[in-house]
């Protein structure tokens, strides 16, 4: 509904709009994941033993270990924010060790890492909590909308993963902008 006086503008707030979009790119990831999963291409790039899925799978364990050290940074320059982080920082180790299987995985508990690569990539924190929980779910939503687009690459399984983890991170997302309740 357009309020204001001018009606090129309208008065729905951002936040709003923002949970619009992220519901919205959930129900496309799921119908993008049934498409792809029915795609009969077996082409040479599109096996899931490829060196492009192979090279896909790599690059994804790594955004998904950039992530989970951000939530490790947010919660060691937030710590009041533990009991609503852990369970997504918990599901954000879950698709690094999904993306990896073979190799050694984060660590899936609750509890930061240790280890000098994970801390050397540990992102600046907003100082503000509002700020920090706004800065995980940015990164959540632009990891999401990544792994969407590369759906279209992935072959069947990759692109079930991936389409769960986008999925994952879109709901990460919605609930990092919730207000604290």
């Amino acid at each position: 509904m357009i309020t204001t006086k001018d009606p090129g503008k309208c008065n729905v707030p951002k936040a709003a709009l923002s949970r619009r979009r992220t519901l919205l790119a959930g129900a496309a990831l799921g119908g993008a994941a049934l498409l792809t999963g029915c795609s009969s291409d077996d082409g040479p790039d599109r096996g899931e033993d490829s060196s492009a899925a192979e090279r896909l799978r790599e690059r994804s364990a790594r955004d998904s270990t950039a992530l989970l050290a951000r939530y490790d940074a947010t919660l060691a320059a937030h710590p009041a924010l533990a009991e609503r982080l852990r369970p997504l920082r918990s599901e954000v180790a879950r698709h690094a060790r999904a993306f990896t299987e073979h190799r050694a995985a984060p660590s899936p508990s609750g509890t930061p890492a240790k280890g000098r690569a994970h801390e050397a990539a540990a992102p600046a924190v907003p100082h503000d909590e509002k700020a920090a929980r706004s800065a995980l779910a940015e990164a959540e939503r632009k990891l999401a909308d990544v792994r969407t687009q590369e759906l279209l690459a992935a072959p069947p399984e990759l692109a079930r993963l991936l389409a769960s983890v986008a999925a994952s991170g879109a709901a990460h997302a919605y609930l990092l902008a919730e207000p604290a309740g």
